[in-house]
């Protein structure tokens, strides 16, 4: 059984800087693609940026420039740093990876189960 814990979300003021993170757990053989996906109120889920294994990682274009991702492989853990919050940034943050597992031919894709984010003076 695989398990994606995503934290770090919270209540914050406009401007802050804020650091998710999501960690794998669970029978896992590799992690390839990981990717941050958001949903704000009334609207679709988005993805703000996703990052392989190894190698550079991309951004929606909206989120470049905003937005950080990175990981540490050795820990199954994989992060996003924001410098300045704004309250357009309000959302549930999910984790999306594509994981195999030693009983699969294939791999498959997890989700988090999200983390609020709720940017307010």
């Amino acid at each position: 059984q695989v398990q994606l814990v995503e934290s770090g979300g919270g209540l914050v003021q406009p401007g802050v800087s804020l650091r998710l993170s999501c960690t794998a757990s669970g029978a896992i053989l590799s992690i390839f693609t990981m990717a941050w996906y958001r949903q704000a109120p009334g609207k679709q889920r988005e993805l703000v940026a996703s990052i392989p294994s190894q190698g550079s990682p991309t951004y929606a274009d909206s989120m470049k420039g905003r937005f950080t991702i990175s990981r540490d492989n050795a820990k199954n853990t994989m992060y996003l740093q924001s410098n300045n919050m704004q309250p357009e940034d309000t959302a549930v943050y999910y984790c999306n990876a594509d994981i195999l597992t030693p009983m699969a031919t294939f791999s498959n894709y997890y989700w988090g189960q999200g983390t609020q984010v709720t940017v307010s003076s």
